[in-house]
């Protein structure tokens, strides 16, 4: 009580204005600074990390369903029933996927063409991200296709009124190099809509239906996957293991963490880097208390030996003045904090700072506050601030012994 008592009088009393009062003050906005550096790029790391897996979830599902063997399986062959009677599955909706080539008037783009049954909505909110036309694979008997802008840009589309389009889907059975177009499948659909994510799923995927997808790759009442989307609050891997066990041996179960581990890895060591970098300027700026730490153990050599004369040994005094740079790293981190956290939130409440480019996910830096790296910036800058007050006074107070 007594040392944090002198140590707030050093720093607070109006008594104890001195140059040395400055350059502590300095030292803590030295100190708020990279605090809330570290807050706001983390936020921001956050916030894309969250856009990029929100991007993702549009034609990556919770669960999805493949054959243990094999690229497709028939559709009657997966017991549904069973799936839909799992606690935890919402809704799910076969794929057949594959490779085509796309031309339209003489342009052409290669893509992946993703025939999906009539509950494909339910799964994914593919509707809201359809920025022209609607999301509508089939119209009574005649099958539709949903491009993405980058790819409607690629062949030419500028009006649903007129985006006729042939696909071309390599025939089973092998490739002739006598007979090259009779190795492949042909079929003609219109555009009925338009969506918009990122710029690499928009060129990669198309929708239509799975009939037509049947018919273009020569795999009639075949799928490739079934696609699952759970609840909420469901754990993926828990209901991947029900779901697993409702499909059978023939089936193989993978949440979307599991498609895309690596993906998520690179992304979990990119922030973690950002965040050592950060704490190394950190530390750096934490050695500006130490100078501040200095000159006031200098400047009170007097009370010091005051202090020794009244009976207080070394440890009351290292304590007396742990405490005083104890207060001014506090104050700076608390700065820092206020900084920081107040930076995040003005920027995910009105987006003041936007990308300087074209974007059609987001026009201003996405950013996402977590408590967990707010605990995890001050638990390191505690630790860096801890250790340099302890080695400047137990340094400096023994040389004053």
């Amino acid at each position: 009580m007594f040392a944090r008592f002198v140590a707030r009088r050093y720093l607070f009393s109006p008594k104890s204005r001195s140059v040395i009062n400055l350059i502590a003050g300095l030292s803590a906005v030295a100190v708020a600074m990279p605090v809330a550096a570290m807050i706001v790029l983390l936020s921001v790391f956050n916030g894309f990390e969250t856009l990029v897996k929100a991007t993702g979830s549009a034609f990556e599902a919770d669960l999805t369903v493949e054959p243990a063997e094999g690229q497709t399986f028939p559709v009657a062959e997966l017991d549904t029933a069973a799936v839909a009677r799992t606690a935890g599955v919402e809704a799910f909706a076969f794929v057949l996927e594959q490779g085509a080539l796309l031309e339209r008037k003489g342009r052409q783009a290669a893509a992946t063409v993703r025939g999906a049954d009539d509950r494909y909505a339910e799964v994914f909110p593919i509707a809201a991200a359809i920025a022209a036309g609607e999301y509508r694979v089939r119209l009574g008997d005649l099958d539709r296709l949903v491009v993405g802008r980058a790819m409607a840009q690629e062949l030419g589309i500028r009006s649903l009124a007129d985006a006729d389009v042939e696909l071309y889907g390599l025939r089973r059975g092998g490739f002739s190099s006598l007979l090259p177009f009779q190795s492949y499948t042909k079929r003609r659909a219109a555009a009925a809509g338009v969506y918009t994510l990122d710029l690499d799923t928009e060129r990669r995927y198309v929708l239509t239906s799975l009939r037509l997808a049947q018919e273009l790759f020569t795999r009639p009442d075949r799928a490739s996957a079934l696609l699952v989307r759970i609840g909420g609050g469901d754990d993926p891997a828990r209901v991947g293991k029900a779901v697993a066990q409702a499909a059978g041996d023939r089936f193989r179960v993978t949440t979307r963490a599991e498609r895309n581990a690596s993906f998520y890895a690179v992304m979990k060591y990119e922030k973690w880097g950002i965040f050592f970098i950060s704490l190394l300027v950190l530390a750096i700026a934490s050695f500006s208390v130490v100078g501040a730490l200095a000159m006031l153990i200098t400047d009170k050599r007097d009370d010091i030996r005051t202090l020794g004369a009244l009976g207080a040994g070394v440890p009351l005094v290292r304590s007396l003045f742990r405490w005083e740079g104890w207060y001014v790293a506090g104050l700076g981190a608390a700065a820092g904090v206020v900084v920081g956290v107040g930076a995040v939130l003005v920027q995910q409440r009105f987006g003041l700072i936007e990308i300087p480019a074209d974007s059609f996910l987001t026009k201003s830096y996405p950013v996402e506050l977590r408590m967990a790296d707010l605990a995890a910036v001050l638990a390191a800058f505690a630790a860096v601030a801890a250790a340099v007050t302890h080695l400047t006074v137990h340094s400096m107070i023994r040389n004053e012994k």
